[in-house]
């Protein structure tokens, strides 16, 4: 793959790529763990953005509860899915940070940057197939708030990850589903991926990788996997 436009079909994550919702993310997040740990871990470590890329970044929520715990060497049970908010269980603390999510996203709207706008229409007008591939069970929320729902022949996201029991990233399943239903061959697929967990997926699948660098560093990325690295996915029409 030398070109985005050569390609037979593109693949992309959601927040962080297509929107700034990764900033919302890092917010509700931040919010979880620095009223939780104390209550757990007093001693530990408090809760940063470098946790937020090391260890929440791109997976699923729930995977992402267990990882800043581990760190921390808190234990508290799985759950259920449906566990209330005030749970102390890795859902119910997954429920709680999305309903601050959910709140953050219909109080404030959704913003698309520009490039990312940009390349989809570009895209669009080449008649090349596009689909969100996101670990987030909030996709179709955002899509609709941004008012790029109808803009992806195909989306692959949290729900449809717990529904079709498919790994989440860093296994390629998700994006290999993705290109499935679109009929396209990985290796002639591009995957654009803002999150280690995310770009070493699409690596692990085949595809041609393209790394988004919204602050988890050029270097980070390329470890992971990715093919080449931009900072706008504009940069990619150029």
């Amino acid at each position: 793959m030398t070109h985005v436009l050569d390609a037979q079909a593109v693949l992309l994550d959601l927040d962080g790529v297509l929107t700034d919702t990764a900033a919302v993310h890092r917010r509700a997040w931040s919010a979880l763990f620095t009223e939780f740990l104390p209550t757990v871990a007093p001693e530990s470590t408090p809760y940063t953005d470098a946790d937020y890329f090391a260890l929440v970044d791109g997976k699923a929520r729930a995977a992402g509860v267990a990882s800043v715990l581990d760190s921390r060497g808190v234990w508290v049970p799985v759950g259920a899915l449906d566990d209330p908010p005030d749970a102390a269980t890795v859902y119910g603390l997954g429920n709680r940070k999305n309903s601050r999510f959910t709140d953050i996203i219909r109080t404030d709207g959704v913003e698309v940057f520009d490039g990312s706008l940009l390349l989809i229409d570009v895209l669009a007008a080449h008649h090349i197939p596009m689909a969100v591939v996101s670990s987030s069970r909030n996709a179709v929320l955002v899509l609709e708030t941004a008012g790029l729902l109808d803009r992806f022949a195909v989306v692959v996201d949290g729900v449809v990850a717990e529904r079709d029991h498919l790994a989440g990233k860093p296994a390629p399943d998700m994006f290999l589903t993705a290109a499935a239903v679109l009929g396209v061959d990985p290796a002639r697929t591009v995957v654009i991926e803002d999150a280690v967990s995310g770009v070493e997926a699409g690596h692990r699948g085949g595809f041609w990788v393209v790394g988004v660098d919204r602050g988890t560093g050029e270097a980070e990325l390329i470890r992971a996997g990715a093919d080449e690295v931009v900072t706008d996915l504009a940069e990619l029409l150029e």
